[in-house]
């Protein structure tokens, strides 16, 4: 956890590449609101882990979604990109492939 700053908002964050990662229950969101987008990921289904006797779920299904920050356009204006993956490694894999690409514009 560190200390994150921006918009004039303090937070205590976790930062994956120096970029807050919030959690809540079954969503992710990831990025800069001074960035032009951010990565949004919605947990669809869970599944048991194949090996071992844990009774915790992981995330299997993930909706994937790139959104733009520019508050003035409407939310179904905002969503650049959207996607499904299975397994969160992958969807976070490949949603930071296309974030990275829609902020270098």
């Amino acid at each position: 956890m560190a200390d994150y700053v921006a918009n004039g908002i303090n937070g205590d964050y976790m930062l994956y590449r120096g970029k807050p990662l919030v959690r809540n229950d079954n969503l992710y969101c990831y990025g800069d609101m001074d960035d032009d987008y951010i990565l949004f990921l919605m947990v669809l289904t869970t599944k048991k882990p194949e090996v071992g006797n844990s009774t915790e779920e992981i995330p299997d299904q993930i909706l994937v979604q790139i959104l733009s920050t520019d508050q003035s356009l409407s939310p179904s204006e905002r969503l650049a990109k959207q996607f499904e993956k299975k397994g969160l490694y992958d969807a976070i894999d490949i949603g930071l492939i296309w974030l990275d690409k829609l902020n270098r514009k």
